[in-house]
Order: structure tokens, then sequence, then C-alpha cells
């Protein structure tokens, strides 16, 4: 008669693990430790799979770090660059939308804000790829948005570069520094609530920061 197997984690290089779950605990390795602090052998091992099982799947720590971004960066394109259409509602009311369910999203991956402030702070071939592939890509249609406003005397002009750093590493960053933010109010700044409350705060304050006033 066959005995049962006895539960518990399955042995290295037997483990079932899925791509996703390899990307997910890779991207918050790379996130919390950067590129150079990250180690495969030791991924590997807390994944529970075989010691060569990441190269075979992406060739090499550089080819985990750019499928991990690609994972993690592609849906944030994907998600929020779907709201920019300029038929659907008032090209200003647009803008907050936008503001907003980027502040809502990165309360949702955190780990993506984490990362951008390690690789943001060297010059560096990831820091040109995250740049090109997906920052300018998602930030082109919000400046061509913000330069129409303008046009129309609806905003008063604003950097991108700007508007970018008072969204993404000053609005989202309560949920990548969450240790600080309870510092400031006990509060887990992560929960449903305040992420509503505090998405919904930073594009009212951005949005009337910028609104031109009739004289």
């Amino acid at each position: 008669m066959v005995q049962p197997k006895p539960a518990g984690r399955p042995k290295a290089g037997e483990s079932p693990v899925e791509r996703e779950e390899i990307l997910s605990a890779a991207l918050r390795a790379f996130a919390r430790y950067g590129y150079a602090g990250v180690s495969v052998r030791t991924l590997q091992r807390e994944l529970g799979v075989s010691h060569n099982l990441i190269r075979q799947r992406f060739g090499s720590k550089e080819g985990l770090w750019k499928a991990a971004v690609d994972w993690s960066f592609g849906s944030l394109v994907a998600e929020l660059g779907a709201l920019l259409d300029p038929t659907l509602e008032d090209p200003l009311d647009q803008l907050h939308h936008v503001i907003r369910r980027f502040v809502e999203f990165s309360a949702a991956h955190p780990e993506l804000l984490a990362l951008m402030n390690v690789e943001g702070a060297s010059d560096t071939d990831r820091l040109d790829y995250i740049y090109e592939a997906y920052v300018a890509r998602f930030f082109e249609p919000i400046g061509r948005l913000t330069d129409h406003l303008v046009s129309v005397g609806r905003i008063r002009p604003i950097p991108l570069r700007t508007l970018h750093f008072l969204i993404a590493h000053g609005g989202a960053a309560p949920f990548s520094l969450a240790p600080l933010a309870r510092r400031f109010d006990p509060v887990d700044p992560l929960l449903q609530s305040q992420v509503r409350r505090h998405a919904q705060l930073v594009a009212d304050l951005i949005i009337e920061g910028l609104r031109v006033r009739s004289a």
C-alpha cells in the first residue's frame, strides 16, 4: 500500500512555485535591499526552490530584476493609462481622478515607490530602463493633459518633474514609509478608509493649488 506523503513544504526543486510568486518576492527584496544587496541564492532558499531555478527561468539576477520590474510597473501603466481619455470627462476632473487613482494604486503596491527610492538615487542603466519604459510612458500623456489645461487657462504652469514628485514621492510616500507615517498618527495608513481619504485629499490639494481662479 502506498503511504500518503506527509504534509509540509515541498523540498527544494519540487516546489510548485508560480512565476508571480517569484517576481513578487524578488520585487520586495530589490525594493528593500537594493540590487547589490539581493542574493539570488538566498531568495531561492526563502522560496524553497532549487538552487538554479531562478537562473533557469530568468537567466541572471539582472534578468530577474527586469522581469520583476516589467511585471509590476507594467500593471501600473496598464491600469492608470486607461484613465486618460479626454472624451470621458472634464480635463481638470480627469487630472484629479488620475492623481487619486495613482495614490490608491501606490497604497496597494508600496514596493513600487520603495524600489524607485532605491533606484532613483543613482545613475544606472536600471534607472534608465524604469524611466524610459514606464515612468516617462505614464507621465507623457499627463504632461499633454496639463499643457492643454494651461493653454485654455484652467491651471497655472507646472513642470512635469514637480508634478511627478508631488504625486509619487509626496502623496504616495506614506505607504512605502508606513512606520514613519505611524509616528505622526498611529492609525495604519494602509487601511482602506485611510487610503481613500488620503488619496482624495492629495488630489484636492494639488488641483486646487493649480487651479486658475476667475477674476
